[in-house]
């Protein structure tokens, strides 16, 4: 009985959270004395996974799933487990994977945890520690189905290099034209090479930042810190950045190591969708601001102020210690 992983890709390379993801069955398969066998989709070079802990991969090779179909790759992966006789699916916490992960649920009459911050407490009987109330708390769930499902939270786990002698087999289940209904009429993605779901910094911004043409302090503090941008709800609202960026629990979710807002006051749903980044760093002319509250460090000044000169901080820390 081996454990199956999804691992997510983009353009044919494998996303930070499919690396972690088989790090955590690792984790999971030396516990219950097995395998871990991972699907990946239209991905040519599958050498890394044999790096954490990986022993053998599914190798789908399919023109229409080069594009992520929830059902159609719930249905994949369905097929996956049947063939490999698996009891534990594990995926990421991402918003593709919590899609299948209701699927999958379904399909193979599954208990599915998502969310999951840490290994399992225990494999028999199957107990996951896992964020919830909007990730304001921490509840130890137990599934006691045949099959099982958990998903991972970004960063919650890191990537641990477990090297194997890595496996590859071809994979091609049929699909039906009917997974195919929902389709993709356009997908708009961020520009640059660090995306939200993969940073391990995040530099966020919102109204106070005035305008759209006030972004380039923002751009050049993240890229100094080699951090991914983001922004409030408003702000993609009125156009002044891609929806691509919009953070928060209407947006994307974070769980990046680190988390510095920039004018943003802190709304509730924005505060829930961050909560899970370890450290946060508030940058606001408000004192009273919610997100002060929540915060880790906070500065109570003017970001036009504040940034420019922590930017030229960063860049002599940076070229002392080079």
């Amino acid at each position: 009985m081996s454990i199956l992983v999804y691992t997510e890709a983009e353009n044919g390379k494998f996303k930070k959270n499919a690396l972690e993801v088989a790090s955590y069955a690792h984790k999971v398969a030396q516990e219950m004395g097995t395998e871990v066998t991972a699907l990946s989709f239209n991905v040519s070079d599958n050498s890394a996974l044999g790096n954490y802990g990986v022993s053998k991969v599914l190798k789908v090779e399919n023109e229409q799933l080069k594009t992520f179909h929830a059902k159609a790759y719930a249905s994949v992966i369905a097929e996956a487990v049947k063939k490999e006789g698996a009891k534990l699916v594990i995926l990421s916490s991402s918003t593709d994977s919590k899609y299948l992960g209701g699927l999958l649920s379904g399909m193979l009459k599954a208990g599915y945890i998502p969310n999951a911050v840490s290994a399992p407490d225990s494999v028999e009987p199957m107990v996951v520690k896992r964020m919830a109330f909007s990730n304001k708390g921490f509840a130890h769930t137990e599934i006691n189905t045949e099959t099982k499902i958990i998903g991972v939270s970004n960063n919650a786990f890191g990537l641990i290099e477990n090297a194997t002698d890595l496996q590859e087999e071809a994979f091609s289940p049929a699909t039906e034209e009917k997974d195919f209904a929902t389709k993709s009429v356009n997908v708009d993605k961020v520009a640059g090479e660090v995306t939200i779901a993969d940073a391990d910094i995040v530099v966020s911004a919102g109204r106070g930042l005035k305008g759209p043409e006030n972004w380039g302090m923002i751009e050049e503090l993240a890229d100094v810190l080699g951090a991914a941008t983001a922004c409030s709800k408003p702000v993609s609202d009125m156009g002044w950045r891609s929806h691509g960026e919009h953070v928060g629990q209407t947006g994307k979710p974070v769980a990046s190591n680190l988390y510095i807002a920039i004018g943003i006051s802190g709304a509730i749903q924005h505060l829930a969708g961050v909560s899970a980044s370890k450290v946060k760093v508030v940058i606001n002319t408000d004192p009273e601001a919610p997100f002060f509250k929540a915060a880790d460090y906070g500065i109570v000044g003017d970001a036009f102020e504040v940034v420019p000169e922590l930017i030229e901080k960063l860049k002599e820390f940076k070229a002392q210690n080079a």
